[in-house]
């Protein structure tokens, strides 16, 4: 007899089991846990490991239950329907052969190369054979095969793909790959699954796209049915009338209906047009920048676009960034264009002895930068090649970069909040493919997690994911609909102030090395005004507007006074315009509303005699009628965004 702890909701559970080895899910009974019903356990986990109901349990250490409200069982439980997509797929469509299909953020995926392109009467067929199948709730079942087995198997069933990965596999040292099986579907996978297809029953299959095998567009291109789940209909449905609101956001179909914006093919991927009011959207964003930098002691700098390679080289980007990159020649000499401002910073840091009484010395660019995309990944103004970053360069010393730190993350948390995020903090750690000395990173990576602690707001370790150069702190910022946006970021870095020997001389006359804090805001602005548009949904605050008032004549008599009260407004510096055509005011002011614009001005006999308007908000109330000096008032406190008068330096 053995005895084992069962850990369930935050309690451990002694059980004793007879001879052999226990599964987890038979350990589950024995404790008195719920064999089923929504309570049921789905999932297990023992030494930090999430695992199957059917995974044998080792003596040492408890084992914990997982149920549908654990972080991991969401991801789990869409893995598992995955399988069941792919299992419905191969039954319908037999010359199918099947790539990877994993689990993603908002749902999964599953890759095919099937003869025919997947049309939505073939989803809607994919759908009803996948209810088959969770209503037969057939067994997940996992089982090891040595590696040429595997390959046997798969090459006998014709499956190129899965052939490929267990070769990758091999090349790694593997001698054993998992497999599960459901039904007559067997795929090979490191799972851990669900107990069986009965969980799987609040799924929808939302779309086909086409994706290269491996994301290498010289590979085949193969089908990708995307879908998702959730252990309730009542949390599907949810999450699928949030993502029509995502649709009615979305920044492209807005970008394009606001005249905004516009992306062509003849062009290139991933290269932006702005019209005349997303210029303007532009510009009035990247003022408030430069104003809130120059107000937190920041200078203003610019950097050339071209380098010569051998800086690149210098600074690690080749050896490590080289994929990103795009690289020309100028008389027999290599040039590398920027992908990141950090280096034309350092030589500007380094154009004249620095002392300790510079420091910190705050330099600023809204920097245009150049990046190697693949053309799958891009997508609207999210994911571009050519954008602007607002990248800044902080070089202070030592016992300085705390408190810089902590300055950026307090300049985070103002200009979010202008905008209405909220955000989520990470601390990115050391990646394999890195630079610098163990000691360096332990630094910088203490540096960033103290900053982070005094700074009182929660943070996650994301492990492995800083920067080749020096951690990093991510933040993520929840928009309207609350996803999650990569966009500021602060790096800590002791590496290129050594590689391109910055110094300053300190109070006792001794040269040191400067610390170099990398960081950005909103990082891309492009980026970033994507979000914007579908945080807004297109009706962007007052200060923000590229058109903040338009003045709309009843008839031709009142064009002279629109005209002037038109002029009045620009000259006090509200962005205006009129709409005189000869056409029905409904009609004029739905226009104006479609647009989003803040403030309708009406104006028709009466207005004119009287010099006034008849306002109009976006929101339909009407405010009734106003003087040039009341329209002016109604408006004062919207005209610029709300920030702290005393910004911490």
């Amino acid at each position: 007899m053995s005895r084992f702890q069962v850990e369930t909701a935050g309690k451990l559970v002694d059980v004793e089991y007879g001879e052999g080895t226990p599964r987890a899910g038979e350990l589950f009974k024995l404790a008195g846990l719920p064999q089923k019903g929504p309570e049921r356990p789905i999932a297990a986990r023992f030494g930090g490991r999430l695992t199957d109901l059917s995974t044998p349990v080792p003596l040492n250490g408890p084992v914990a239950a997982v149920g549908k409200d654990d972080p991991e069982a969401l991801s789990l439980l869409r893995h598992s329907v995955a399988h069941i997509m792919a299992e419905a797929v191969v039954k319908l469509f037999p010359r199918a052969k099947v790539a990877i299909g994993p689990a993603i953020e908002d749902g999964f995926y599953y890759d095919f190369d099937n003869p025919e392109p997947f049309t939505e009467d073939d989803l809607e067929r994919i759908s009803k054979e996948m209810e088959k199948v969770v209503r037969e709730a057939q067994a997940f079942s996992r089982r090891e095969l040595p590696i040429s087995e595997a390959l046997e198997h798969f090459k006998s069933h014709g499956e190129d793909y899965k052939v490929e990965l267990i070769e990758d596999l091999a090349k790694n040292g593997e001698t054993k790959v998992s497999f599960y099986e459901c039904g007559s579907f067997t795929d090979l996978c490191r799972g851990p699954h669900v107990p069986d297809t009965s969980l799987g029953a609040a799924f929808k299959l939302l779309s086909v796209a086409g994706a290269y095998w491996r994301g290498d567009e010289k590979r085949p291109m193969l089908q990708r049915i995307y879908g998702t789940a959730f252990f309730s209909k009542k949390d599907l449905q949810a999450h699928l009338e949030a993502v029509e609101e995502a649709k009615r956001r979305d920044h492209r179909r807005l970008g394009k209906e606001l005249d905004l914006f516009s992306l062509h093919d003849d062009i290139g991927g991933g290269l932006v047009v702005w019209h005349p009011k997303g210029a303007l959207l532009r510009v009035l964003l990247e003022n408030f920048e430069r104003s809130e930098h120059l107000r937190r002691g920041y200078e203003v700098v610019m950097g050339p676009q071209l380098l010569k390679s051998d800086l690149w080289r210098k600074s690690g980007h080749l050896d490590h960034y080289r994929e990103n990159m795009y690289f020309t020649e100028i008389d027999g000499v290599s040039y590398g264009i920027k992908p990141m401002n950090c280096v034309g910073h350092m030589f500007i840091y380094r154009s004249k002895l620095r002392s300790f009484r510079d420091l910190p010395l705050r330099l600023f660019e809204l920097g245009t930068v150049q990046r190697h995309e693949k053309s799958g990944v891009l997508h609207g103004l999210t994911r571009v090649r050519q954008f602007t970053q607002d990248d800044a360069h902080i070089f202070c010393a030592p016992g300085q970069v705390l408190g810089e730190i902590g300055g950026v993350l307090t300049f985070v948390g103002d200009m979010m909040e202008v905008f209405g995020f909220d955000f989520e903090l990470e601390l990115s750690t050391r990646p394999e493919n890195s630079i610098g000395s163990d000691e360096e990173w332990e630094m910088a990576t203490t540096a960033l997690r103290k900053a982070l602690e005094d700074s009182g707001r929660p943070f996650e370790i994301n492990a492995g994911d800083g920067a080749f150069y020096g951690p990093k702190i991510d933040v993520k910022l929840k928009d309207a609909l609350n996803r999650r946006w990569q966009c500021a970021t602060i790096q800590c870095d002791f590496t290129l102030p050594e590689r391109f020997d910055l110094t300053f001389v300190d109070s006792d006359n001794t040269r040191r090395r400067p610390v170099m804090l990398h960081r950005t805001i909103f990082g891309s602005l492009e980026r970033f005004l994507g979000i914007l548009i579908e945080h807004y949904a297109g009706a962007f605050p007052f200060w923000l507007s590229p058109v903040q008032a338009r003045l709309l004549t009843v008839t031709q008599r009142a064009d002279e006074a629109a005209r002037l009260f038109s002029w009045k407004l620009k000259k006090a510096g509200i962005r205006a315009e009129t709409d005189l055509r000869n056409e029905k005011l409904g009609y004029k002011i739905r226009e104006a509303r479609n647009e989003k614009i803040p403030y309708v001005l009406v104006l028709g006999d009466k207005e004119a005699e009287r010099g006034t308007v008849t306002v109009r908000a976006r929101s339909g109330e009407d405010l009734g009628e106003m003087t040039f000096e009341g329209f002016l008032e109604a408006v004062k406190d919207e005209i610029a965004p709300r920030l702290r008068e005393d910004p911490e330096i």
